[in-house]
């Protein structure tokens, strides 16, 4: 369903309308209203996970709270976790978002996301559909020394791109990630600096997923949905991992492209 935008809203309020889903494949018939600020809608300003819920669940996984204005992710508690996503489909937009990690922690953002079931009726995990932008704390994490030329990196396309240059703040401090996808042109900054540029449903694109752990070879069904990620439409779902490391995020906002 495409975005609902009011536009006295935005003039006179200073907010947004979005159409989101509540259920897994549900229909995005939920309206929400976001505050906007300097042109981007804030999906999550730290009073509120209205939007959002868990992948391919009705609500957000009791793990995933609000702490002292951020959306925090903290393992082992007394709360259920899971990876999570903005229940609104997007196709060309901006993301911005800034986030820290613990000690050795390891996350990612996921975008164009699409809840897939198999056969069997059993949910597909996220990254078998949606490319990463990897979140690590690059000196502790082993991830950092697996993959090739840095790949997983943070602000890596994760396991196939590396981000260059390489300029994390380390575990404990908060970096800054933007995500801008444009008619298939995607483009990953990490404080500030653009570190990734690829283009989706390319033959430089199918070459680069049958270069990483999801390739035809080794993952055949990931491969088809990456490798046509986004479905029908090319749009999806952002999401955030639970890997299960803690995480913070903050300033979560979005600016629909045309």
């Amino acid at each position: 369903m495409a975005c609902t935008v009011s536009a006295n809203a935005v003039s006179k309020q200073k907010k947004v309308r979005l159409t989101c889903s509540t259920t897994l494949k549900g229909v995005e018939t939920q309206q929400v209203a976001f505050p906007v600020r300097n042109g981007y809608i804030q999906i999550f300003n730290g009073t509120s996970l209205n939007g959002w819920r868990g992948y391919g669940k009705d609500r957000m996984p009791g793990g995933w709270t609000i702490d002292n204005e951020c959306l925090h992710f903290r393992p082992g508690g007394t709360g259920d976790g899971g990876d999570i996503i903005f229940a609104h489909q997007l196709k060309n937009f901006e993301l911005d978002v800034e986030w820290k990690i613990s000690e050795a922690g390891n996350s990612g953002i996921f975008y164009l996301a699409q809840e897939v079931t198999n056969e069997k009726g059993g949910l597909e995990p996220i990254y078998t559909s949606a490319p990463e932008y990897q979140l690590l704390d690059n000196e502790n994490h082993p991830d950092a020394k697996l993959g090739h030329d840095n790949n997983r990196k943070s602000a890596s396309l994760y396991d196939m791109l590396p981000a260059k240059p390489q300029n994390a703040n380390p575990y404990g401090q908060w970096n800054r990630a933007k995500i801008v996808v444009k008619d298939g042109k995607v483009t990953h900054y990490q404080n500030g600096v653009k570190v990734v540029e690829y283009q989706l449903w390319t033959p430089e694109w199918t070459k680069l997923l049958n270069s990483c752990k999801f390739s035809q070879k080794n993952w055949p069904s990931a491969f088809q949905l990456l490798n046509n990620c986004g479905g029908v439409g090319h749009k999806g779902f952002i999401g955030f991992q639970d890997h299960g490391n803690e995480l913070w995020l903050r300033n979560i906002s979005l600016k629909i492209l045309k």
